[in-house]
């Protein structure tokens, strides 16, 4: 496989079949294939890098994680109410290890280790969040891979900061979700919303069993939606996304190739994963997908 060294071959089962279907947006069109099998990823001996806290003046402290090495560095990007210690998080910094490559794993502000009040968040508060941690802590150019919430937020990172992202990866990218879906209401629930002051949405992927949105948060993350005009960001994009995604509908990464201006952009479904994409499979394709643009990056440079 291109681009591995012998450290990272060791770590990667000779198995190099694949099981998605990719769509391109490109020069030449769209491009759609499908390869049987499922290639095996093993990490070796998992060791975790140590916690770190970035202080800033007047916000909140974060707590991170960072692993130096070579450039292209990896910053993860966490979905929603997500931590740093997550099972995609430590095998995208696993991999990293195995190739020599920087990466950077961290928690919102309100959530994890970092400091801050969860309900007094924002959209805006996080993507601040993550302008701070590729600001003070990243070396050189970056691939950014967002997971979710974390993939709407990627994408305001490139616009913000072109010349320190070199490529994205977004996981199930959840950009203009809440709003979107919000949108989608009758005026009438969104009305009991707004004296309510909170929306609770049934979820599988919370404990509680739903998430609850405080109608301020709502109305904030209106300023931060992407998809009513084009996006201009013009790297390397990579939109990974699960067929069997209820919460994200795998339709949105399409709506995100369409708008940004990037020609560059590949669309890679999952039949059968659903949001989180953490099983071993997706963790495969997410780390391999992290090495095929390293590969590009370090080749065209």
């Amino acid at each position: 496989m291109a681009g591995l060294g012998a450290t990272a071959l060791a770590a990667w089962a000779p198995c190099r079949r694949w099981a998605w279907a990719a769509v391109s947006f490109g020069p030449h069109g769209f491009l759609a294939r499908k390869l049987e099998g499922v290639p095996r990823w093993f990490p070796a001996c998992r060791q975790k890098t140590s916690l770190s806290f970035l202080n800033r003046p007047d916000l909140p402290n974060l707590a991170y994680a960072k692993l130096k090495g070579k450039s292209p560095g990896v910053i993860f990007i966490p979905g929603y109410l997500s931590k740093m210690d997550s099972t995609k998080a430590l095998a995208v910094e696993e991999f990293c290890k195995s190739l020599g490559h920087a990466c950077i794993r961290f928690d919102y502000s309100g959530i994890g280790q970092s400091d801050g009040i969860l309900r007094e968040c924002t959209v805006g508060k996080w993507r601040k969040d993550v302008l701070s941690i590729i600001d003070e802590l990243a070396d050189g150019p970056q691939i950014l891979v967002g997971s979710s919430l974390g993939g709407w937020l990627m994408l305001h990172t490139a616009i913000a900061r072109p010349e320190k992202v070199a490529a994205l990866i977004g996981v199930a990218t959840a950009a203009d979700t809440f709003v979107t879906q919000f949108n989608q209401l009758s005026v009438e629930v969104k009305k009991e919303i707004e004296i309510k002051g909170e929306w609770s949405i049934p979820t599988k992927y919370s404990e509680e069993g739903v998430y609850c949105l405080q109608y301020s948060f709502l109305k904030e993350a209106e300023h931060h939606c992407l998809l009513h005009s084009p996006i201009p960001v013009v790297c390397p994009i990579r939109l990974l996304h699960g067929m069997k995604d209820d919460l994200v509908p795998w339709q949105t990464s399409m709506q995100v190739a369409d708008r940004v201006l990037s020609t560059d952009v590949d669309i890679i479904l999952r039949k059968e994963s659903d949001h989180r994409m953490k099983e071993k499979a997706d963790i495969q394709l997410i780390v391999y997908t992290i090495d095929d643009l390293i590969d590009k990056l370090t080749t065209a440079s």
